[in-house]
Parts: structure tokens; C-alpha cells; sequence
């Protein structure tokens, strides 16, 4: 099962990686040859109405990032036949995914594992539909389709307990953990060994410099409250649109990101991408024009990255928001580390540090997943150094969301979706 649901994300990876690197090459052509906009429009179009008439049969089953419905299945409140949505999961978040809207891979990944793990279990096995061994092979498919997407094992298992089960059973885990090394194995087939994130952490975070993190962490915690809150009204939002059927508002998203294309591609997409260009400062040095200018770019880019987020992920598409979160934290990170730089609080060494601790606290808070967050980041970027950082903002984060009233996001959108027993 591990072995199947890894080579299927490994394909599904490699397809959204190469087409990323051909929007970095067509959109400076279309900025060049600004005649060509208006074919592009007319494709841009086309994989709207293609990816509605996809979707529309199981548009409740397949849009978002599938972790919600797949919590459903474990609470005996939904059912799904897994060919028709492994299939269109496929193909709705390529269609999604590949023209740069600012979606995640790991939650279509993390659907098809567990649709995956559903398949064998009933067609191979002939496990019964509500069978603890179906729910089994399940569960490993969550977590399988998670270590897969990040190549990050130890993440998956986790994720699968702290998010999904909410139960620590040891012998199941065994299984789970089977499934995301397997997983895992096939993504080092086509990617090789290195972290899917690879940021050199070098020497640990200054002592003296400790007194920021509970800072960091309140202010991670109060944007994490916000993200929630606007995630949590995109779908009363989207309702009111009643002139474009809700399988083809993709068509909002697919024309407003254009001009973002034209202006730096880089934004465009999950995107793994621009966390190396933000911790290279290749895209903000781009932009430099004053001395405030590297706290002032990553706010801009934040708010854009932000605002087309939502607007993707509220369109009735298939896409996850693990990606997406993480990048808002790399920026919100550089913002803080630019800061704290500029103000004499660190050297210019431990910006990176800042970088990687504010996506773990970003994700950790938001998806009320602490020790997923930790481990997740540990194993994405490749070193342990930041470890005792990472813990203290990423609780202190999760303590102010949950002070606020923020709920795991995965349940509270489970929940918007009314599913009954």
C-alpha cells in the first residue's frame, strides 16, 4: 500500500514541479508578448470548464485538501468510492495546481493515499466496508500519502494521530509507520535523499536572543487566529456567487492570479520554490529600494499570498493549504527576522533559524498540530539544531490560538460540511 500510494504522489510531485518551472519561463514570454494574453485566457478557461465537468459528480468529495471527508470516513459519517475520486483527485489537483493557483500538494496526496488504501483493502483483501483491517489500510494510506508528498515519514505517522485517529495505538502504528517509509522509499526514487526543504540550519539560536521567541510565538498565534477565521468563511462567501455554478468559480482564481504571473511567477503555485527564494533573499534583493525595504517586501508578499490562497482554496477545487501555510510562515518569519536584524537583537546568521521556526509555529498553531509542526519541519529542512526554538514559539503559538477560541482546522471544516451520522 505504501509502496502504490508512493509512486502515485512521486508522479503527481514531478508533474506540479516541471510545470511550475514552465510558468517560470511563459509568463515573461507573455509579459513580452502581451498579444499572447488573451489565448492563454482562452486556455485558462478551458481547464476551468474541464476541471468543473471533472469535479462536478463528487464535488463535496474532492474539493479542498480531502482531509476533512477523510475524517468523515473514520467517523462512519461519509462514504466515497475510491477509483472515481482516487482518478479525479489526480487530475482536479493537477488542473488546480499546475496553472499556479496558490494550493497545496499534500492534502490531494493525502485523499488518494487513503482512497488507495481503501482500494486494496476491498478488492485485494475483501476487508468489509466497516472493518477494523479497511480502516487500517486507511489510515497508513493518510499517512503514506503525507510522507510521501514532503518526503517526511515520521510526519505522517504523526499526523495521522494527532489529526486524523486522536489515538496512539502502538501495534496500528507499527503498520502506519510501515506505510510512510515505504512511501517514502519510492519518493527517493525520483527525487533522491535530499530534504524535500533543504535549509542549512547552521549552529543553534543564541541564547541571549530566547526573550524573542514567546514574542514571535504571540504574534504567529494572533495571524494563525486570523488565517482560521477567513479559511472558516470562505465557503458562506463563495455561496453568494449564484451566476457561476460552484464547480466552475475556479474561473475567478484561474483570471485574477494572470497578473500576479506576470509580476513574479515565483509567487505562483504551493511552493517549496519560494521558501528557497526567500531564504537565498533572491526575490526580495530583487526588489530592494530602500532600507526598510526587507521588512516592507515579505508584508507585501504576504498579503498577496495571503488573499490568493484563500480566494484558491475557497473555489471549489481540489488543493491542500499545508504548503500555502507554510510559506505565510517563511514570511512572517522574514518579516520577523528583518526586524530583529535590522534592530541589532541577532546577526544576519540566524535569519534562517527565524525562517524555519515561524513556518513550524505558523503550521503548528493553525492546524492545532504542535508535535506534526515540529517534526514535519525537522525532517523537511534536514537538521535537529533548531529543535528547543521550533518547541517553545511553536507552543506558545498554539496556546494564543487556542485562547482565542481556534479550533483544529481540518474538524471545524469537517464540521461546516454537515455531514450526518
Amino acid at each position: 500500500m505504501g509502496l502504490v500510494t508512493g509512486l502515485i504522489v512521486s508522479v503527481f510531485r514531478w508533474i506540479i514541479d516541471q510545470t511550475m518551472k514552465f510558468l517560470d519561463f511563459i509568463y515573461p514570454q507573455l509579459a513580452a508578448q502581451p498579444y499572447l494574453l488573451l489565448p492563454y485566457v482562452l486556455v485558462m478557461i478551458g481547464i476551468c470548464l474541464l476541471l468543473g465537468k471533472i469535479t462536478k459528480p463528487y464535488l463535496d468529495q474532492v474539493i479542498g485538501s480531502g482531509v476533512p471527508q477523510i475524517e468523515a470516513i473514520f467517523l462512519k459519517e461519509n462514504q466515497m468510492p475510491e477509483w472515481q475520486i482516487l482518478w479525479r483527485k489526480f487530475v482536479g489537483g493537477l488542473l488546480a495546481i499546475c496553472p499556479g493557483l496558490m494550493l497545496g500538494r499534500e492534502g490531494p496526496c493525502i485523499e488518494m493515499g487513503a482512497m488507495v488504501g481503501q482500494g486494496l483493502g476491498k478488492n485485494v483483501f475483501n476487508f468489509k466496508r466497516e472493518s477494523d483491517d479497511l480502516t487500517e489500510l486507511q489510515e497508513c494510506g493518510v499517512a503514506a500519502g503525507l510522507s510521501a508528498a514532503f518526503s517526511a515519514p515520521l510526519a505522517g505517522a504523526l499526523f495521522l494521530v494527532e489529526e486524523i485517529t486522536f489515538n496512539f495505538n502502538p501495534k496500528r502504528v507499527v503498520s502506519v509507520l510501515a506505510a510512510s517509509f515505504s512511501a517514502d522509499f519510492m519518493t527517493f526514487l525520483f527525487f533522491g535523499n535530499r530534504p524535500c526543504l533543504y535549509l542549512p540550519v547552521r549552529g543553534y539560536f543564541p541564547v541571549y536572543a530566547y526573550w524573542t521567541l514567546p514574542l514571535i510565538g504571540i504574534v504567529l498565534g494572533l495571524l494563525a487566529y486570523v488565517y482560521q477565521y477567513v479559511l472558516l468563511s470562505l465557503k458562506p462567501w463563495f455561496s453568494k456567487i449564484k451566476k457561476i455554478p460552484a464547480a466552475y468559480h475556479s474561473i475567478i482564481p484561474f483570471i485574477l492570479i494572470i497578473p500576479i504571473g506576470l509580476w513574479k511567477p515565483e509567487l505562483l503555485g504551493g511552493s517549496h520554490v519560494l521558501i528557497t527564494e526567500l531564504f537565498n533573499h533572491g526575490l526580495d534583493t530583487q526588489l530592494l529600494m530602500g532600507p526598510w525595504s526587507l521588512v516592507l517586501i515579505p508584508i507585501v508578499l504576504f498579503i498577496i499570498r495571503f488573499v490568493f490562497s484563500m480566494l484558491s482554496y475557497g473555489a471549489s477545487v481540489p488543493g491542500g493549504i499545508f504548503m500555502p501555510i507554510l510559506v505565510l510562515g517563511a514570511l512572517l518569519g522574514m518579516i520577523c527576522a528583518n526586524v530583529m536584524i535590522k534592530t541589532g537583537v541577532i546577526p544576519s546568521t540566524y535569519f534562517v533559524h527565524i525562517l524555519v521556526i515561524s513556518m513550524a509555529a505558523y503550521f503548528g498553531a493553525i492546524e492545532k498540530a504542535p508535535y506534526t509542526a515540529i517534526m514535519l519541519l525537522t525532517e523537511m529542512v534536514g537538521t535537529v539544531q533548531q529543535i528547543l526554538p521550533l518547541i517553545i514559539v511553536t507552543f506558545v503559538s498554539y496556546y494564543v490560538l487556542d485562547l482565542l477560541g481556534g479550533r483544529p482546522i481540518y474538524e471545524a471544516l469537517r464540521l461546516q460540511m454537515n455531514y450526518k451520522k
